[in-house]
This record gives C-alpha cells, sequence and structure tokens, in this order.
C-alpha cells in the first residue's frame, strides 16, 4: 500500500511537528499512575486543548479543529516521535468519545465532549469485574428503576479501571434486565465518581503506584439522562467502543513506529549484536510499519463509509504482541544493563499488559476464529 499525503497535510504535519517541539515538557512528567504526575498531566491535556490540539479530528465547537482521520494519524506520530507525554484523557477521548459520538443525545455531547477534551473531566472504564473479564456478559452489577423518579439505582463492583484511582467519571455496563439473555438486558451508564455511595479503592501495584482501582457502587442514583443508547441496548453500545479500542483508537501506529525507531537505534548502537537480534529487530521495524499502513488501509475503509468489524480482534493481538516483542528486543540488546534504562524496562512492564486488557488475546482468537474465519465452535 502507498501512503501519499496532500500539501494541506503535510503543512498540518509541519505545524503539528514545530508546536510540539516547542512545547514537549522538559523532563518529562512524573508517572500518571500517581497523584503528583496525574494532575500534571492533566495539565499538559489543557495545554494541548488551549493549543487545538487536543482532539484534531473533534467539532470546533467542541475543541476540535475538524481535521480528518488521516490528519489525527499524523498527529499522532508527530505525537510519539515527540517524545510527549502519555494521554491521560485516553479513555475518554480514545475509547468514550467515538461512542458518545455515534449514540449519544445532543444534550450528552454539550454536556460531556468539551470538557473530556479540556481535561476537566477524566475517565475511567467500569467494565470489567471480579467475575467478568474478557467474558463481560457475565457482569453481575446492577441497575434497578429508581420508584421516586426516572433514574437508576446502581450496585456493584467495577475492578481494575485505569485511571480510576483519580478519574472524574466512568463509563461502564450495567444489568438492567436480569431475565434476558446474557448478551442482552445490560445498559451502558456514565457515571460520577463523586456521587453518594460510590468508593473509589485504589490498586497497589509492585511499583508502588495506585494507577488501577476497584470502584464499589452501593445504591448509585444515576439520572436517565446518563443512560447511553437506550436501555438494555448497552452490548450494542459497548461493542462500538470495543470495536474502536481494539482497532483505531487505543493504540495508534505512531506509538509502534516511535518504538521501532528507537529499536533500532539502539541496535545501531550496541557492537554485539549478532544477526539474528539484527533480523529480529529489522522484522519488528516492518511489523510496526505493516500496522501503520494496516491503520491507514482502515482509515480509508471508514472514510468510504466502511465499519470496522470483528477483524479489529486481529488488529488487536497484532499490537499487543508487537509492543512486548519489540521491548523483550531491546533489553537483549541491553543485557543486564537493561533494569537500569526505565524508558524501555517501565515500556517492557506496560507492555506486558497489551495480550490482557481490551480483551484477552486468547478471546480475541476465539472472535478472529468465529466471526472472522466462520470456523464452529467448540
Amino acid at each position: 500500500m502507498l501512503v501519499e499525503f496532500t500539501e494541506q497535510e503535510d503543512a498540518f504535519r509541519a505545524e503539528a511537528r514545530a508546536w510540539l517541539e516547542a512545547n514537549v515538557p522538559d523532563p518529562p512528567l512524573a508517572s500518571m499512575d500517581t497523584a503528583e504526575g496525574f494532575e500534571q498531566h492533566r495539565r499538559w491535556e489543557r495545554t494541548l486543548f488551549d493549543a487545538g490540539w487536543a482532539v484534531v479530528s473533534w467539532p470546533k465547537e467542541y475543541g476540535g479543529r475538524e481535521a480528518g482521520l488521516v490528519e489525527w494519524l499524523i498527529f499522532e506520530e508527530e505525537y510519539y516521535r515527540a517524545g510527549a507525554p502519555g494521554r491521560v484523557s485516553q479513555n475518554g477521548i480514545f475509547l468514550l468519545a467515538p461512542t458518545l459520538f455515534e449514540y449519544g443525545t445532543a444534550h450528552q455531547h454539550d454536556r460531556f465532549l468539551r470538557r473530556m477534551a479540556s481535561s476537566e473531566d477524566i475517565w475511567c472504564q467500569g467494565w470489567s469485574e471480579p467475575d467478568a473479564g474478557s467474558d463481560l456478559a457475565s457482569l453481575k452489577s446492577r441497575a434497578e428503576r429508581n420508584a421516586a423518579d426516572d433514574g437508576w439505582i446502581l450496585n456493584g463492583q467495577k475492578t481494575w479501571c485505569s485511571r480510576g484511582a483519580f478519574a472524574d467519571w466512568l463509563f461502564g455496563l450495567f444489568r438492567t434486565d436480569p431475565e434476558l439473555g446474557r448478551h442482552r438486558g445490560l445498559t451502558y451508564f456514565l457515571v460520577p465518581l463523586d456521587a453518594e455511595g460510590v468508593t473509589v479503592r485504589p490498586i497497589g501495584r509492585l511499583d508502588g503506584d495506585p494507577g488501577f482501582a476497584e470502584i464499589f457502587l452501593d445504591n448509585v442514583q444515576v439520572p436517565d439522562r446518563d443512560v447511553l443508547g437506550g436501555v438494555n441496548q448497552g452490548w450494542n453500545v459497548a461493542m462500538a467502543t470495543t470495536s474502536s479500542e481494539r482497532g483505531l483508537t487505543l493504540r495508534s501506529p505512531g506509538r509502534f513506529m516511535a518504538t521501532a525507531d528507537r529499536l533500532v537505534d539502539l541496535c545501531r548502537q550496541t557492537p554485539h549484536a549478532d544477526d539474528v537480534v539484527r533480523d529480529a529487530v529489522t522484522q519488528a521495524w516492518m511489523d510496526a510499519d505493516a500496522y501503520r499502513l494496516y491503520t491507514f488501509e482502515t482509515v480509508g475503509r471508514l472514510l468510504e463509509g466502511g465499519q470496522i468489524g470483528a477483524e479489529s480482534s486481529i488488529n488487536k493481538i497484532f499490537w499487543s504482541e508487537l509492543d512486548v516483542r519489540m521491548h523483550e528486543l531491546a533489553l537483549q540488546l541491553l543485557g543486564e544493563r537493561g533494569e537500569l534504562v526505565s524508558q524501555w524496562m517501565d515500556g517492557y512492564q506496560f507492555a506486558l499488559s497489551g495480550p490482557i486488557y481490551a480483551g484477552t488475546n486468547e478471546i480475541q482468537r476465539n472472535i478472529a476464529a468465529e466471526r472472522v474465519l466462520g470456523l464452529p465452535r467448540r
């Protein structure tokens, strides 16, 4: 596939590159999984927003530039090339927002999108539960009609909520009709984490940073206006979120190309690298570029009216396993120095979670087998 850019797109790239080179924080921000780092990243998101770079493809009324998806991918390439901070708003702007644009009401758009883009509201994802991870349809958290008004009363527990320790809002699924089948009777709710009855319990990691949280809901009252996409329609709405998550928005190719370029530089600086390792590094760079080209092809399909379907599961397997492989190669090149180079060691530790979050790769292989290849379920 040949990717060619217009003069307008080249000018957009030049503008983005110049702004990022002038504004990316130096020294780097503290970890966003700490209270201090979280607020630093929130302020950085506000800086992006004020300059019009937070959500380049969104309408101007919500803080965007009304750029196309190709320009969004260009910005992502430049963002990671510049070594800019991780996006603490990613759960909102990359996962919830595409679903909100598709299924949300005009009131929900006006209420949530601009505050999301400006980092006034940081969102966490409330899907996984103690007994419902990749098998999301087995969730037990429930929502019942509030007899006193038109709202809902939520009860249950969500776990492994990324950014949940410090977030402002949660989006998640709750069972509203237990009489219906597993994938039916679910409803997608938007829940403020400062509501009465919400308890946020940070989950301590081995490094001590509480980036995740368990969230308990005890008779939490939520109005009808905070239902996204219709009562008992939550599964279909959630699948739109997972398609974006696995297929396009969560892990843009710019992130992987930047890692692949750093890996190539590291290999060139390592005299003892043998031909086997060099070949593996070359293959990793080619795979990252293949993912980049595939993503541009996906964008082209969307612009022609197509959709992201079950093939997003194949895509998620590819990028998550590529991430692990590139970081393993870097640590192999570094040898005993690897533990001292935080950029690669921290990246490796995070990469290991890739085959688990957004639906484990074992589940994604089942989806690909059944829904893409048409193989029978066993």
